[in-house]
């Protein structure tokens, strides 16, 4: 009861709070004003803040954007076709187990145990929960289905197999008579094979010894003597109709694995052209050009004919140059040594290189030069465009980087003998040292 008498008080004190005695409200001006009316007037004091706002309105009603319960109604599921129900019929059949079955045959009394559980054992380890067996209505149209499944599928194979065997029919006599084209055809090759004369063996070419004939102990000696430090600075041997001088320091290019120079070569071809005028019955009629003809010939500025035109005159050589049987012109390509050939006899122009290299620019330039040359000696016009133009390349071939020159030299005697060359990179250092032997008898003599 205390407790209800105090909030009571409460209140009343509450409702009173704006209410003051006309001694107050003389002396002292008001200030706050909640908008509480008194009893004597129905209207707020002017004074008021509150009174200055308009009246509050009621607010604003919400539309409803959820769902209603009146909106929800029950839709029924739509009718499903007949083969989904088919579908699951045979996906639940997988899963339906049969006993063994005993099977007798009418005309053996044999019984076959037909095991239809193995298979579906395997499947059902995949599957954790099967569906409930299918009704009986239900396995009565699936058995149904799956006869008219298997009568089509035995009437697609027998109309299959009859097809093949049909034209397995056709094809048989034309394999049968194929397979007697081929056991005749066998039977007349044979025969042929046997009436065939066997080929002629073809002889072997004999290799000549001269090219060949070992140095004896004492030319060794005096090619080793003038290999020799010692003799670097003598004039060892001196050619007269070249007037070329061989120096023990020229001569130390025909040692392993050196570079010919120019006088050893030029006198090597002298030394050939005197031994076809000692024998020229034994030897082909050659000219040989030396080292420089070449570079005369054809020079930076290109092919001139007048540049070499005295070298052939009829008072040096004793002879016209188309009535040699080969003109051997060396050639020099900065670091490499190589051969072309102007062959009279048989109407070719060759070119020799012992890395089985090619130009035709060289060919060409000879070409032109023997023409000019046999207009300005012989006065007669030679059409060499009908002539072969050939780049050897079954020869021997060097296999370092210093016996090119070698090779060339080589080519040159092999042919002015009328020979083929049957030399190989292995007779090299016999060559280079009877080369060196060649030089110091022949020259002194």
């Amino acid at each position: 009861m205390g407790a209800v008498a105090i909030n009571r008080k409460r209140t009343e004190d509450s409702l009173n709070f704006n209410q003051q005695s006309p001694s107050q409200s003389s002396n002292k001006k008001r200030r706050f004003s909640f908008g509480i009316t008194s009893p004597d007037s129905n209207k707020p004091s002017s004074s008021s803040r509150i009174s200055r706002y308009p009246d509050a309105k009621a607010p604003l009603r919400r539309e409803i954007h959820a769902p209603s319960r009146a909106s929800l109604r029950y839709s029924l599921p739509k009718p499903r076709p007949i083969d989904h129900y088919k579908r699951r019929a045979f996906d639940a059949l997988r899963f339906f187990t049969k006993e063994k079955e005993v099977i007798d045959l009418r005309d053996e009394e044999l019984e076959v145990v037909v095991d239809c559980d193995l298979e579906e054992e395997e499947e059902e380890k995949d599957v954790v929960e099967p569906p409930p067996p299918p009704s009986s209505s239900m396995l009565d149209s699936m058995s149904l289905v799956s006869q008219e499944k298997a009568t089509t599928d035995a009437a697609s194979s027998l109309a299959a197999y009859k097809k093949l065997l049909e034209s397995a029919e056709r094809r048989n006599p034309k394999l049968e008579a194929l397979g007697f084209e081929i056991l005749f055809n066998e039977k007349k090759l044979s025969q042929l094979r046997l009436s065939r004369p066997k080929p002629l063996e073809k002889p072997l070419k004999k290799v000549p010894d001269e090219p060949f004939i070992p140095l004896t102990d004492e030319e060794k000696d005096e090619v080793y003597r003038a290999f020799s430090g010692k003799n670097r600075r003598k004039v060892l041997v001196t050619h007269a109709n070249s007037n070329i001088d061989i120096t023990g320091e020229v001569l130390q290019c025909l040692t392993p694995s050196a570079w010919l120079n120019d006088e050893v070569i030029n006198v090597y071809l002298e030394l050939l052209k005197e031994r076809e005028t000692r024998e020229p019955k034994k030897y082909l009629k050659c000219h040989f050009f030396n080292t420089f003809f070449y570079k005369k010939l054809v020079s930076d500025s290109g092919y001139n004919y007048k540049a070499v035109r005295r070298w052939t005159t009829q008072r040096k050589l004793g002879y016209a140059l188309i009535d040699c049987d080969m003109i051997f012109v060396p050639i020099h390509r900065g670091v490499h040594w190589t051969l072309a050939v102007i062959n009279n006899r048989d109407r070719k122009f060759l070119y020799l290189d012992s890395l089985n290299g090619v130009d035709s620019k060289i060919l060409n330039a000879l070409a032109k030069y023997l023409t000019d040359e046999a207009k300005e000696k012989s006065g007669k016009d030679i059409d060499v465009s009908s002539w072969d133009m050939e780049f050897v390349e079954d020869l021997p071939q060097q296999q370092n980087g210093y016996d090119c020159g070698m090779f060339m030299l080589k080519y040159i005697d092999f042919f002015s003998r009328g020979l083929g060359l049957y030399f190989s990179q292995e007779h090299m250092p016999y060559f280079r040292l009877r080369t060196a032997k060649e030089i110091l008898r022949l020259c002194a003599d």
